[in-house]
């Protein structure tokens, strides 16, 4: 009898796109290209749909490290889906270390984290005390997603501000939080670019995605256009 884990990629090649796994590889330039199997998104989150309902998927869960890059998303969405928050939160920490690029980072997004904003608070600042590149990037993400509507408060910008990282990945989602904090709270976020509070390249990169933004006015892009720092 198969574990579920060969079953599942078993499914995964059946699934199999290469001409995705080609344009994916290019993408996420920090993983090999044979990591990959080419298993398109919508196809994922439907399998993790369907797992969710097995009761042997914490078999899967509990496989880690996996070898493929589809492997890590189909993790992802499965805890998405958690409705638990400590089951979610747990799972969260356990597969934290083991994500090794941005797309698995962004697009795991825990549901079960929705009712929980006060407790979920101090488990973020745990994620950005992290030395982990990957884990500091799910953290802002999450400051991102659940923090800049009605539970917002200005503290956080400036935790976020404090941030230093010589990576990439890291100041892209430092420059993402800002562009949308921009969108969301424009006045309380505007201070932190006119001081020049992050470093040059993160303060830039803040404003051009914040001037591709739809959710900012015209009037502000034109001023935001006046506060990049020239090289």
């Amino acid at each position: 009898m198969k574990s579920i884990q060969e079953e599942i990629l078993q499914r995964l090649f059946a699934l199999q796109d290469i001409e995705y796994q080609v344009f994916q590889s290019k993408l996420i330039p920090n993983l090999a290209p044979d990591a990959m199997i080419g298993v398109r998104t919508p196809a994922l989150r439907a399998y993790a749909k369907e797992l969710g309902r097995r009761a042997d998927v914490g078999d899967f869960l509990a496989a880690l490290p996996h070898r493929y890059f589809d492997e890590n998303q189909l993790h992802a969405f499965l805890i998405s889906l958690g409705k638990d928050y400590g089951e979610t939160l747990s799972a969260v920490d356990a597969f934290l270390p083991y994500v090794d690029n941005w797309a698995t980072c962004d697009q795991m997004s825990p549901r079960a984290f929705r009712g929980h904003r006060a407790e979920l608070l101090g488990e973020i600042e745990r994620w950005m005390a992290s030395e982990h590149v990957y884990t500091i990037r799910f953290a802002v993400g999450m400051l991102m997603q659940h923090y800049l509507d009605e539970d917002f408060d200005a503290a956080y910008l400036e935790r976020v501000a404090a941030l230093r990282s010589g990576e990439y990945y890291v100041n892209m989602m430092i420059a993402w939080y800002f562009a949308t904090a921009l969108a969301k709270q424009y006045d309380a976020a505007l201070p932190y670019l006119e001081q020049r509070r992050l470093d040059a390249w993160t303060h830039n990169k803040a404003i051009q995605k914040a001037l591709e933004s739809y959710r900012v006015s015209d009037e502000r892009k034109s001023y935001l256009r006046t506060l990049k720092i020239k090289k």
